[in-house]
């Protein structure tokens, strides 16, 4: 077992439900992790004794490179103060970037001056969550924990038609090139077929020429360990490296730590027990989440949809959450789960008419998403701490990336730490949140694309099937 008082890694996430997702596989691997809504200070994590794993759930993945340089450069040297070996910045499985917006490009161009490493690996395959990277270009498969088709990532239905940051470009090297000037290499597929020595000598081999960062294809979840066995090899304490990809780096790390014994994968979990009523708030337009909200209603579900277009007005929005609060609180009282939405699927009407206010107002898409995701997760946030104030439920599931980081913030959630699973890559969650009614809650944090139709049953039920 690793020394419990010893960090092993620290990560920032780009959003709240992606920072989930790399929380649950530290979790699994035998890392006893908390995900911070801020950059913990000593005196906070006084209060969380023995962890090995520590994750910032971060806002960075909407925001423009100037407001993510100025975010990500007192974030990352602070992570990088605390003498874990690794620092992570965890991104969207998907890639979801671009020049403009949530720039990973200029994420490593930042950590570069701050690390000073001698490369910075690069994985964003994650089998188990339906990611796939082959020759450089990246696949997945359409929803997170369900049987969906796969495709490669710019002709996928959903990704390659991002309101914001489209993927017209699968070959991770050519999408990565619009946003830095360094240069990334490929350890392909078939380097990572190779036995552990002489996948090492391809390596050195690679870096003998000196690339900036080098990108890990993964096909199988059997290939992560020598992955990251061979990052692992390139870490320290005094000299951290820095890393850039999704929660394949936590798993690829999880499984080498289990090979060397330095840790126990955590197999058996306590069961949380059914719930009933579950309250769900939905910020998520993806038509995975139309499909689990529709087959909850199917299921005697109550719904109270938000009206997105006096919040975006911003007229009249501490009366829409007054309202949505107390109906909310009505369907719980009378033992009806119930889920909050700002949308059901990209054709709900509201999306269109909140579109023509924002228009209205003079912003342009990416001032839109922001203060979208601002406007909308404040409002789901408090539509629930003020239900729960008054209702005596224990478990509440909140949907949608982009809105998740802005409710957990409105809720008054300082970290999280996982108690069991639900869905690869959205782990059901004990909440510590001083002073607010969340305190203690079960939480579930889940991205749009995640889940199978009957998803709200699951976290009702509080275990896969």
């Amino acid at each position: 077992m690793a020394d419990s008082k010893k960090h092993l890694i620290c990560y920032y996430g780009d959003d709240f439900t992606g920072s989930t997702d790399a929380l649950e596989f530290l979790t699994r691997a035998g890392v006893r992790t908390a995900l911070f809504i801020e950059p913990p200070t000593p005196e906070k994590l006084a209060r969380y004794p023995g962890l090995q794993g520590i994750g910032v759930a971060g806002l960075t993945r909407s925001m423009t490179p100037e407001a993510m340089e100025a975010t990500l450069r007192p974030a990352l040297t602070a992570l990088r103060s605390l003498g874990a070996p690794h620092v992570h910045y965890k991104v969207c499985s998907t890639f979801d970037s671009s020049p403009t917006i949530g720039s990973i490009g200029r994420v490593i161009d930042v950590a570069a001056e701050i690390f000073r490493a001698p490369f910075v690996p690069l994985l964003v395959g994650a089998p188990a969550l339906g990611r796939y990277c082959l020759f450089g270009n990246l696949f997945a498969r359409m929803g997170i924990g369900s049987d969906g088709e796969i495709f490669r990532l710019d002709r996928h239905p959903s990704m390659s038609r991002h309101p914001i940051t489209p993927m017209d470009e699968s070959d991770l090297r050519l999408h990565l090139s619009k946003q830095t000037k360094k240069r990334t290499a490929l350890f392909d597929i078939l380097k990572v077929a190779l036995p552990s020595a002489e996948a090492r000598a391809a390596l050195e081999k690679i870096l003998a020429d000196k690339p900036d960062v080098v990108l890990f294809d993964a096909l199988y979840a059997s290939q992560l360990g020598l992955i990251g066995g061979l990052i692992d090899a390139y870490a320290s304490a005094k000299k951290p490296l820095f890393s850039v990809g999704s929660s394949g780096i936590e798993m690829a790390l999880g499984a080498h730590w289990a090979v060397e014994k330095k840790l126990q994968p955590v197999t058996q979990w306590p069961d949380p027990g059914e719930v009933k009523p579950l309250l769900v708030a939905s910020g998520s337009c993806s038509p995975v989440t139309d499909g689990q909200i529709a087959k909850a209603m199917a299921n005697g579900f109550a719904e109270v949809p938000l009206d997105t277009t006096t919040i975006a007005a911003d007229k009249d929005a501490d009366k829409v959450i007054q309202a949505a609060a107390d109906e909310t609180a009505r369907q719980l009282k009378a033992g009806r789960s119930v889920v909050i939405h700002t949308s059901k699927g990209a054709n709900d009407p509201r999306i269109a008419a909140t579109a023509e206010v924002f228009a209205h107002r003079g912003l342009d898409k990416m001032a839109v998403r922001t203060l979208s995701a601002h406007l909308f997760g404040t409002a789901l946030g408090q539509v629930v701490r003020q239900a729960i104030e008054y209702c005596k439920i224990k478990r509440v599931c909140v949907a949608g990336g982009d809105t998740s980081s802005f409710a957990a913030r409105a809720l008054g959630i300082e970290a999280v730490e996982m108690i069991g699973p639900i869905v690869a890559g959205a782990p059901l969650c004990r909440a510590h949140a001083p002073g607010s009614p969340a305190d203690g809650f079960e939480v579930n944090f889940k991205g749009g694309q995640v889940g199978s139709a009957d998803y709200f049953s699951l976290v009702a039920r509080g275990r896969p099937v």
